[in-house]
């Protein structure tokens, strides 16, 4: 492992991926390690909801499936009260949204050693270097992860824009809406902005709140065992609500942004 305290930060930064190139952006460098936590909990996810959605019965429910009902019910009305158009495709969406979210969040809730010492020991039992044995967990701390989510939900909002108001409605808006046909350049200036900032605040918000979070955990952990209780344990009982809060954030500014697509201004 990392000899260092930089060296230690830098380790625990790296991703596990299929190229070395380092560049910021590039197609050629896929995260291996991202693509596979975040399958892995999508898989939790839909197990867990598929399960209770079997089991389900009209009489007393368990703990689980009255949970699963409560979660379902508050995300039901979250869209209710947002979107007025027809919600079966979008109250299922905002649920997996805000179910796979808020678990790619809670991984920065493992202690952050945990993964690393355990891939490492594998690495080297493959016969690799396990000091470049490099592994992170937490997907909303990839921006690649967060950006992905936040480019679908993009594609969504263009979707419901033709839906509720037809190709002529969205053309029109886009080039006459806020000020006027007189004013088409600023009209087309403003809306492309307004369109592309709302993919980037999804995007960076989660990605920096998160990476923060993992980054602090990082920092804790390079304290001795002992000093890092008080701090370690109130970070993370602090982090339960940046955890929840920005899953939550994400579902929310979803359905806004696909209600404010499929209704005409």
């Amino acid at each position: 492992m990392a000899a260092s305290p930089a060296e230690y930060v830098t380790h625990h930064l790296k991703h596990l991926s299929s190229g070395h190139d380092d560049a910021f952006i590039t197609m050629s460098n896929w995260h291996i390690d991202t693509l596979i936590v975040s399958t892995l909990l999508g898989l939790a996810f839909l197990t867990l909801f598929r399960i209770v959605a079997v089991r389900a019965t009209q009489g007393v429910p368990g703990k689980l499936q009255n949970f699963v009902e409560i979660l379902v019910e508050f995300v039901d009305n979250s869209v209710k009260d947002s979107f007025h158009g027809n919600r079966s495709f979008i109250a299922p969406l905002a649920l997996t949204i805000f179910c796979w979210v808020f678990l790619w969040n809670c991984m920065d809730l493992i202690p952050v050693d945990l993964f690393p010492l355990l891939w490492a020991q594998v690495y080297g039992a493959m016969g690799h270097d396990p000091a470049h044995a490099y592994i992170r967990v937490v997907p909303s701390a990839d921006m690649s992860a967060t950006f992905a989510l936040s480019i679908s939900v993009f594609i969504l909002i263009f979707v419901y824009s033709f839906k509720g108001k037809g190709v002529k409605g969205f053309t029109l808006e886009f080039l006459t809406h806020p000020f006027g046909a007189k004013l088409l350049p600023a009209n087309v200036i403003l809306n492309t902005v307004e369109y592309l900032a709302k993919p980037m605040s999804l995007a960076l918000r989660l990605f920096g709140n998160l990476y923060a979070g993992e980054l602090i955990f990082i920092l804790i952990a390079l304290l001795p065992w002992w000093a890092q209780v008080i701090p370690g344990l109130g970070w993370a009982i602090f982090h339960i609500l940046v955890v929840t809060l920005q899953a939550f954030i994400f579902m929310t500014l979803t359905i806004v942004y696909l209600s404010m697509a499929y209704e005409s201004h």
